[in-house]
């Protein structure tokens, strides 16, 4: 079956409610990063705000970050980036009181709408998940070409030569526009494509190598002589991995570096907040997001990623969020974040991405 996006149900603004309903208050910044009293805080959600009696929709949101009027449309700012004389909304009224609409059914079916109660609603070891497994493959050929395909990744697929294969081959695909991950993915990745070894251990055999503790230390140091990931990958003769993959097919990555980082590799970002700014880069494009063994950078990437995007041509989408993790704390922990599009499968995360590269008969 032919994969089909939900379709969006906009607010009726014709109706008595919203007719009547005030204009938003708005207030000045008075000092650099500090947001003003009564500021109103975004949610994942479409949120509409009346202004000179028209409502308008904050395209480019982001869950706990505050609304800014300016140029004509509703900008949505951290606020370690408020400006003096920016002009805040403010509000804590969330029906249209304040001139303040937060729309949490946009994409909701009726079906879905009319079944309050149900059993096996969270994520568990006992949930079935063959019918995700046949929508994400079909959600992800649509996306291929259709949308924009953010995939957060731990460093669990480079301790595995299948796995990084699989991944590999989704890369080559075309099924990953961005990946965002840390030090130790790309490290492992590398040294794995190197030496043949994750921390030492055969990626392959599971055997540790004798002096292997170095080895990731070995593959860090080259590729700082290098200077560059990419370098390193072109002087060495690397013709496999995840990121020879992202490489060679040219596909952005972020690497957001921790208090734990070994060296790190060159282009790892040392600012967690630089960070934080180029991971939102792909964030405020991505349409389908999978965060995979990560736990820190799966809440990072939940908190800043909406329910929602907004095309060029005006349609209002829905924003597909997958957790995949061993530990069904961390999946409901991001299914929980309140997200209609959000899916929780726990399962190891070596088997998940050999599944789905099968899926799309890349293996």
């Amino acid at each position: 079956m032919a994969f089909a996006l939900n379709t969006y149900m906009a607010p009726d603004f014709e109706c008595t409610t919203f007719e009547n309903a005030p204009d938003v208050v708005m207030k000045r910044v008075a000092a650099d990063g500090v947001a003003p009293e009564n500021y109103h805080a975004m949610s994942i959600f479409p949120e509409y705000f009346k202004i000179d009696g028209q409502w308008h929709l904050a395209e480019e949101s982001r869950m706990d970050c505050v609304p800014v009027w300016e140029d004509g449309r509703v900008h949505v700012r951290e606020f370690r980036h408020l400006r003096v004389g920016d002009l805040v909304i403010c509000g804590r009224q969330e029906t249209g009181e304040e001139g303040i609409y937060v729309h949490p059914d946009g994409f909701r079916t009726a079906e879905a709408m009319a079944e309050r109660f149900a059993f096996r609603q969270n994520r568990s070891r006992e949930t079935a998940y063959s019918k995700v497994y046949d929508d994400l493959y079909e959600l992800l050929k649509y996306e291929r070409d259709n949308g924009y395909i953010v995939w957060v990744m731990g460093p669990a697929f480079a301790f595995n030569g299948y796995s990084r294969e699989a991944f590999a081959r989704v890369v080559e695909g075309g099924y990953a526009h961005a990946v965002l991950a840390g030090n130790a993915l790309a490290t492992h990745d590398l040294e794995a494509a190197y030496l043949g070894t994750a921390l030492g251990q055969d990626v392959n055999t599971q055997m540790n190598m004798a002096g292997g503790h170095y080895n990731h230390l070995d593959t860090i140091n080259k590729v700082r002589e290098s200077g560059s990931i990419g370098a390193f990958i072109h002087k060495q003769g690397i013709d496999n991995g995840i990121m020879h993959a992202l490489e060679t097919r040219h596909v952005p990555y972020v690497l957001a570096g921790s208090i734990r980082d070994d060296g790190p590799l060159p282009g790892v970002y040392g600012d967690a907040y630089a960070a934080q700014d180029a991971m939102r880069e792909h964030v405020s494009k991505a349409t389908t997001v999978i965060c995979m063994a990560s736990m820190l950078h799966s809440v990072a990437t939940g908190n800043m990623t909406p329910s929602f995007r907004v095309l060029p041509d005006g349609t209002v989408r829905q924003v597909y969020f997958y957790c995949v993790d061993i530990a069904e704390f961390v999946v409901n922990k991001l299914v929980d974040r309140g997200s209609l599009a959000s899916k929780g499968i726990v399962t190891n995360a070596q088997d998940f991405i050999g599944l789905v590269a099968k899926g799309l008969d890349l293996l």
